[in-house]
C-alpha cells in the first residue's frame, strides 16, 4: 500500500549518481543519472523493510558514501537509525552509537568538513565531530524540539534548522 519516494538527491561529487528512498523502506541507486535502478535495500543491516527512509544524503567528499535515515515508528519502533556507506550501497554500517531513542528524520554532512554531520530526531538536533562515531545534544539555545530539515547556507556557512514546534 506504500510505494511513495520520500527522498531523493543526486551525488555532488558525482553527477549522475541518485539516491532514492521510499516510505516502505526502498533504498535505490542510479549510476546512470536515473536511466536504471539497482536495489541496496537488503544491504542495509535489520529489518528495513516498511521502514520509511527519511532521508538520504550522498557525501560531497566521496561519490561512494552516503548516509540514510530510516523511521519506524509507526510501528511503535523508537529506537534511532542512522547509517553510512562507503561502497555505493554494497554494505551499510550504523553510525547510531549513542544517540537515545526517538525517531531520525533528516542527516546532512558539512559542506565544508566532511567530519561534520548534522542529524535532526524527533527531539533535537545533534552533531558528530568524528562522522558518526559520537553525537553530542546541540544546545546553543535551540530547545528540544522536532528538527525535520538541516541545510548548510553555500555562500554563508550559516547552519538553518527546520523545526517542527513552538520554540
Amino acid at each position: 500500500t506504500y510505494g511513495t519516494v520520500t527522498t531523493l538527491a543526486e551525488s555532488p561529487s558525482q553527477p549522475g549518481v541518485v539516491w532514492v528512498g521510499t516510505d516502505d523502506g526502498n533504498v535505490q541507486l542510479s549510476m546512470d543519472a536515473g536511466a536504471t535502478f539497482t536495489d541496496v535495500t537488503a544491504n542495509v543491516p535489520g529489518p528495513a523493510e516498511d521502514y520509511q527512509v527519511s532521508r538520504v544524503e550522498p557525501s560531497a567528499f566521496d561519490p561512494g558514501t552516503c548516509y540514510l535515515t530510516l523511521d519506524n515508528h509507526r510501528f511503535e519502533d523508537w529506537n534511532p537509525y542512522v547509517f553510512v556507506t562507503h561502497d555505493f550501497g554494497q554494505s551499510w554500517q550504523s553510525i547510531a552509537n549513542n544517540l537515545p531513542r526517538g525517531n531520525v528524520n533528516v542527516i546532512t554532512e558539512d559542506p565544508r568538513n566532511p567530519d561534520l554531520l548534522y542529524l535532526g530526531t524527533e527531539f533535537g538536533l545533534f552533531i558528530s565531530l568524528d562522522r558518526g562515531q559520537e553525537w553530542k545534544r546541540f544546545q546553543n539555545g535551540l530547545a528540544t524540539v522536532r528538527v525535520d530539515d538541516i541545510q548548510v547556507h553555500p555562500r554563508d556557512n550559516d547552519l538553518v534548522v527546520g523545526t517542527h514546534g513552538r520554540s
